[in-house]
């Protein structure tokens, strides 16, 4: 029987305590990082377009990390969200993009994610700051101004009514920073415009749910001149009301995502105007954001610790 040298047994030796002594980090850095991808509701568009886009960069960019994505039913759906989130933590990846259902409620499962190892890049809606500051955390926004793309959408409208003329705001989700910035955004162009706002109610980002909301503010103010629904899916769901009550062409509606969906509706009028984020490129924003932070490179962050993406407006005009 031919036994191994003396070399060689010292050499596999050598070899098995080189690599038992090798950090983690230093193994792993030969692994993809994984990415997770945590939206709200897949049953509105806008979310689902996003994912569509992380998915086609993921593909474009194999080599380089892998993806995992996922989104809760509804828009309201915090709970799930959580527990989302949690298990992220436990499956152990590296990075986590998310758009929080809630700007205050998301923090603390945030933290318990950022204290097992993961790198966060906040997308979409923005995690409340002073909550976050409270828990010690720095978290990168990455995402449009809300408050501007929903002037831009809001002073397009006033253009075209007249000072005094009553206005509706279907708002989202009122614990979301973004529904508030929009909200602002469009008060902001109503007070130029010396409109009179006679209701702001929520609507929760949801088709039935603004319908059912805009059918009431139709019925009790019936001089309403305009709609302005804090998204696509709401001012899907106006527009239904404005039918309904039989008001069509004296309602003006308007709305904030660009969906596939209100393109016939941008060009026949019923939709006057709305705003384009980018859901395709918002989240690749966010996934590329992370992928610098894993590399221990700093992104390229305002002031206000924020990447600020474009949103512009978006009319039948175009």
């Amino acid at each position: 029987m031919h036994l191994p040298s003396m070399g060689r047994i010292l050499a596999v030796v050598f070899l098995a305590v080189f690599c038992t002594a090798l950090p983690l980090s230093v193994v792993r850095a030969e692994e993809r990082p994984k990415v997770a991808l945590v939206m709200k509701s897949l049953a509105n568009e806008f979310f689902l377009t996003m994912e569509e886009g992380a998915k086609a960069y993921q593909k474009e960019h194999a080599s380089q990390f892998d993806l995992v994505s996922n989104g809760i039913k509804d828009e309201s759906d915090t709970g799930s969200q959580i527990r989302i989130v949690e298990q992220m933590i436990v499956s152990g990846v590296d990075a986590l993009v998310i758009a929080p259902a809630d700007s205050k409620a998301l923090v603390p499962v945030i933290k318990r994610a950022m204290d097992a190892g993961i790198t966060v890049v906040n997308i979409d809606n923005r995690l409340d700051p002073e909550v976050l500051a409270s828990k010690g955390l720095s978290v990168p926004f990455v995402g449009p101004d809300n408050r501007k793309g929903a002037r831009l959408v809001g002073d397009y409208l006033a253009a075209r009514l007249q000072a005094g003329d009553e206005v509706g705001i279907i708002e989202g989700v009122p614990t979301t920073t973004n529904a508030q910035q929009r909200t602002a955004g469009f008060k902001d162009a109503m007070a130029a415009g010396q409109m009179k706002i006679v209701s702001v109610q929520s609507g929760n980002w949801e088709i039935n749910k603004g319908n059912a909301v805009a059918s009431a503010m139709l019925n009790e103010y019936p001089n309403l001149r305009a709609l302005l629904a804090g998204n696509d899916s709401m001012a899907l769901g106006a527009v239904a009301a404005v039918r309904s009550a039989g008001r069509t062409g004296k309602v003006r509606v308007v709305g904030y995502d660009n969906l596939k969906a209100v393109a016939p509706l941008l060009a026949d009028g019923r939709i006057l105007a709305t705003a384009d984020q980018y859901a395709a490129r918002q989240a690749v924003f966010g996934i590329e954001a992370a992928l610098t932070m894993l590399k221990g490179e700093k992104p390229g962050v305002d002031a206000d610790n924020v990447i600020q993406t474009p949103v512009d407006l978006i009319t039948r005009q175009q």
